[in-house]
């Protein structure tokens, strides 16, 4: 038996029990006739003294040749610690080692195996399983784990069925990328990485299993950011005889229970939100509710001046920050160089201060009177000691513009509390994207997403103009989760490829196994997935995923650890019929 106890779970009460601990040696320190080793795992820390008066000098002696992160089994007594430590759980007690074993030896680290490390990123990821070691990342993977079993205990009681569906499939043009796998039996031929396991859970509607689930891992060949990886798990639901209410309503549920058996926070409404309203209110479609600074439209209040900047714009727009004329001139101008970033594109900044006493000072006082500067505060909101930020230009670009210095002032304000949570859905997103370099159209989401009732005449008249039956649940200023009511019917489904500039035979040729399970009775059905990742991330409180996952890729997409991706030998290349022309 290696170990009768773990190292944080000794107590008072366990004062004269003989123990078996083992671990990793994480501190020594040695007074000469006396040492401490702290020994650690999962669990905690637990003390160890080696004394040559209680124990004996050998056994001491055997103490300071151990080296931080060796591995140890100790047999001792558990005795009350003379200098408690408030600090630590088993802080009351310590063990008097009376038999010492080393289990392994260990190099010394490349960083701390500290809560706060000297290793940077790099070098952390490169040695994750030692980081792993670290509490801020295992908690952060035992919080994973919590999450995930809290997920499937709620789905399984509402009667989902779990059911895994395949990794090797077949490539679609639809989305980002797919990442190929070659066949080496069918010469010239690809599997491809699933996406999302999209059509398999509708043919599951199609087979009867009318609610369905999986935490599923999925693949994406794209660029990557802090919060995107190029495989990435899911919770993947479908259910049958359903309209978009039951969904809502049953994934509502879901969100409730998690924040309430994970982070003690109950929440009762979940605000509904069309797509146009968020981008008119927040410039985006995953808008953070926690704190206001909305948009006032400003045209009406601008655009009757000389100021040409205004009078030729698309949209003139601006958020009331809140207390932002304590802000130097100095600061001002750092903001408006923050907005001209490329990362945000905007031409420049106007302001205006919302005195104490009521009065106004911009940077426009020029063109615009009190009067006129009051009616931008109106439809701004903006309050005596706020600073009101206008941007202009192209109404899509400042939109996008402006929600970005809304989230910027938000951070820099402390209004993007972590233990704070406000869910919303948002609903009614246009089924079609037009591209404007090639004038066609996509699907916004997937080319399986109806259209709300009563709009498909439409395709043909105003494709732009059709609403999707939609949702995307929004936690935190964080899409969580998306889906909706797909098409069950062949001939709907059909017309969906038609404008999304498919050929009857290339749509037979890509989809048709989903066509032909149409014709045998499909039901009505939608569903949703959430992006595990970024919703425990957000649950533990941050927003960066990479954390959260035990062995994540880095900006590049590559496992530095293992050092992936990689060449493969001549003979696998040649037994999979593939040859490779590279130029030096």
């Amino acid at each position: 038996m290696y170990r009768s106890h773990t190292c944080g779970e000794l107590r008072e009460a366990d004062v004269n029990k003989s123990v078996t601990l083992s671990g990793w040696v994480h501190k020594i320190r040695d007074k000469g006739f006396v040492a401490w080793v702290d020994l650690r795992d999962r669990y905690g820390i637990t003390q160890l003294v080696f004394d040559e008066d209680r124990t004996s000098s050998k056994l001491l002696e055997q103490a300071r040749t151990l080296g931080r992160e060796f591995v140890v089994q100790v047999q001792g007594k558990v005795i009350e610690r003379a200098s408690k430590n408030p600090n630590i759980p088993t802080g009351n007690i310590e063990v008097l080692v009376e038999e010492l074993t080393l289990l392994n030896s260990s190099k010394t680290p490349p960083f701390t195996i500290e809560n706060e490390t000297d290793g940077g990123e790099d070098l952390r990821m490169k040695y994750r399983y030692l980081d792993i070691r670290r509490n801020p990342v295992k908690d952060n993977l035992i919080f994973r784990s919590k999450v995930t079993m809290a997920v499937r205990k709620y789905l399984s009681e509402e009667g989902f069925i779990e059911v895994e569906t395949p990794y090797l499939i077949k490539s679609t043009p639809e989305g980002a990328r797919d990442f190929v796998v070659p066949s080496r039996m069918n010469e010239g031929q690809f599997y491809a990485l699933p996406q999302s396991p999209q059509t398999f859970k509708q043919l599951l509607m199609v087979g009867g299993l009318d609610k369905y689930f999986q935490i599923v891992k999925c693949f994406r060949d794209e660029d990557l950011r802090a919060d995107r990886q190029p495989e990435f798990t899911q919770i993947d639901c479908e259910m049958a005889f359903v309209e978009q209410e039951d969904i809502l309503n049953a994934f509502e549920g879901l969100t409730k229970y998690l924040l309430k058996e994970i982070n003690g926070v109950e929440i009762d409404k979940f605000p509904r939100m069309t797509f146009d309203e968020a981008m008119k209110r927040f410039g985006n479609d995953k808008p953070d509710i926690r704190f206001g600074m909305e948009f006032g439209e400003l045209n009406e209040v601008a655009q009757h001046k000389d100021f040409n900047v205004f009078n030729s714009a698309e949209l003139v727009v601006g958020i009331a920050v809140p207390s932002g004329n304590s802000y130097t001139r100095k600061e001002i101008d750092k903001l408006t160089d923050w907005v001209k970033r490329p990362q945000v594109g905007a031409k420049g900044m106007v302001y205006v201060r919302c005195n104490e006493d009521g009065t106004y000072r911009s940077s426009v006082d020029k063109f615009y009177d009190q009067n006129d500067l009051a009616n931008w505060a109106k439809k701004t909101e903006a309050k005596q000691g706020d600073l009101i930020c206008v941007l202009s230009g192209d109404a899509n670009k400042t939109r996008t513009q402006l929600s970005a210095l809304r989230m910027e002032m938000a951070e820099r304000l402390g209004l993007r509390k972590p233990d704070e949570f406000a869910p919303l859905w948002v609903i009614d997103f246009p089924l079609l994207e037009l591209d404007e370099e090639t004038g066609n159209y996509h699907a916004m989401h997937h080319p399986f997403t109806s259209p709300k009732p009563g709009q498909l005449e439409l395709l043909e008249t105003n494709p732009g103009a059709v609403r999707a039956n939609a949702y995307d649940l929004v936690l935190n200023g964080n899409e969580i989760g998306g889906g909706s009511i797909r098409i069950h019917d062949k001939e709907v489904q059909g017309i969906m490829f038609k404008h999304l500039g498919f050929t009857p035979e290339e749509a037979k040729a890509q989809f048709g196994f989903l066509m032909d399970a149409f014709q045998y009775g499909a039901p009505p059905h939608g569903g949703i997935a959430f992006g595990l990742d970024r919703l425990v991330a957000i649950l533990g409180g941050q927003e960066t995923i990479r954390d959260f996952i035990a062995f994540p890729k880095n900006n590049s997409g590559r496992d530095v650890m293992i050092d992936a991706p990689a060449p493969i030998d001549k003979e696998q290349l040649k037994e999979l019929n593939l040859k490779l022309d590279i130029q030096s």
